[in-house]
């Protein structure tokens, strides 16, 4: 068993950066695929970007593509989301989530812990 918790949401302004991190303890993290997803007010939850167990492959919502960047590191059992240029609309709770069974997946269903999530609101 694994617990994510994130780290890192906040307040920024529109064109700014952040970085999420989400440290997962319990079971020996390399062996599971991690994947981050968000969820505005009113919206449903969406894929964001998910890495592979030794940092192989990585994949990303089409539309965030340039601008935000998976990464993790499992000597510190974590998982990483770099956020450049953000915009007003990226603004949501963001969720990290572990995957036991998936090299690499988009699908919330495959991801079996989910952390408790981080707000990032992008002011114009």
């Amino acid at each position: 068993q694994v617990q994510p918790v994130e780290s890192g949401g906040g307040l920024v302004q529109a064109g700014a950066s952040l970085r999420l991190s989400c440290a997962a303890s319990g079971d020996t993290f390399s062996l599971y695929s991690a994947g981050w997803f968000r969820q505005a007010p009113g919206k449903e939850r969406e894929f964001v970007a998910a890495i592979s167990r030794s940092s192989v492959a990585t994949q990303y919502a089409d539309s965030l593509k340039g601008r935000f960047t998976i990464s993790r590191d499992n000597a510190k059992n974590t998982v990483y989301l770099q956020m450049d240029s953000l915009k007003v609309e990226d603004t949501a709770v963001y969720y990290c989530a572990v995957a036991q069974r998936v090299t690499l997946s988009t699908n919330a269903a495959n991801y079996r812990y989910w952390g408790q999530g981080t707000q990032v609101t992008v002011s114009s």
